[in-house]
């Protein structure tokens, strides 16, 4: 990946009301330590070259950026944001069940459960 194509995309990461509701509900039930926040990681894997990981954390790492909203945070390090920049995270309910989802302008394509993508 080249800077210039780095350099041009969004630094930041939207979070929809959806989103901020289900990660504060999440939050209560870890009664995890004050300034837990949900970490979305981007790594090598899943059906179509890269996939989201996400997990709860109460540290902040020297290239971590923070996004909130609604009084929740989500830590994403600044790898991640490479390929996350721009980005929305929702949280999607419908009859098929509930889900984390992430709408990344950077995706050229992903997977049929949108888990994973590639750029």
């Amino acid at each position: 990946m080249s800077d210039t194509l780095v350099a041009e995309r969004p630094r930041s990461v939207l979070l929809s009301e959806s989103a901020a509701k289900r990660i504060a509900f999440l939050m209560t039930q870890e009664e995890g330590a004050p300034g837990t926040m949900l970490r979305v990681t981007v790594s090598g894997g899943g059906c179509s070259g890269f996939q989201y990981g996400f997990s709860f954390d109460d540290a902040q790492g020297e290239d971590d950026r923070i996004f909130e909203r609604d009084g929740v945070s989500v830590v994403i390090d600044d790898t991640s944001l490479d390929l996350l920049g721009g980005a929305e995270i929702d949280f999607v309910e419908d009859l098929v069940g509930s889900s984390f989802q992430i709408r990344n302008p950077n995706a050229k394509s992903s997977c049929g459960c949108g888990n994973s993508f590639s750029v």
